[in-house]
């Protein structure tokens, strides 16, 4: 008789597969990538397959280049780049790519927090909005360009 609860791999036909299926489940184990066993702590948690938290660290990198991509325009629009024809208008940009900056590095860490603690659970990953803030941010900036160029062009 097998005890309750089981995974739904335990009914699997393979009579080996279904034994080692159901001593896993009363173990609190789960089998991983490979047939890798993989033990349940007292939470719940467990170890999420290397490749899968490899992935996760290399994306918290690319939101950390893209910061300070971000903070290195922003600080080049106020100190290198001549005034523009707006005054105040260098500031209030360079400073808009400072905050998307911080944004960009803030989202990082709290996505690759997420991101892990969904795969130790075995959840969904989590929605992102962020992504949306620095598309529109980005896209206003743009929008500025576009009319300095054009206004310098008007001037000559």
């Amino acid at each position: 008789m097998e005890p309750e609860g089981l995974h739904q791999q335990c009914l699997a036909d393979d009579h080996r597969h279904r034994l080692r299926c159901c001593l896993l489940a009363a173990t609190g184990a789960h089998l991983g990538s490979g047939g890798r066993v993989i033990p349940e702590n007292s939470t719940g948690e467990h170890e999420p397959d290397y490749r899968f938290t490899l992935a996760n660290e290399r994306t918290f990198l690319a939101w950390i280049r893209s910061s300070l991509s971000l903070l290195a325009a922003g600080i080049a629009v106020v100190q290198l780049i001549p005034a523009f024809p707006v005054p105040g208008l260098r500031t209030v940009t360079g400073g808009l790519l400072v905050v998307l900056a911080v944004l960009c590095a803030g989202n990082g860490v709290l996505r690759w927090q997420r991101v892990e603690h969904a795969m130790r659970h075995d959840q969904a990953l989590p929605p992102q909005r962020v992504p949306w803030v620095l598309a529109v941010g980005l896209a206003a900036l743009a929008l500025v360009g576009l009319v300095l160029v054009v206004l310098k062009g008007i001037e000559g």
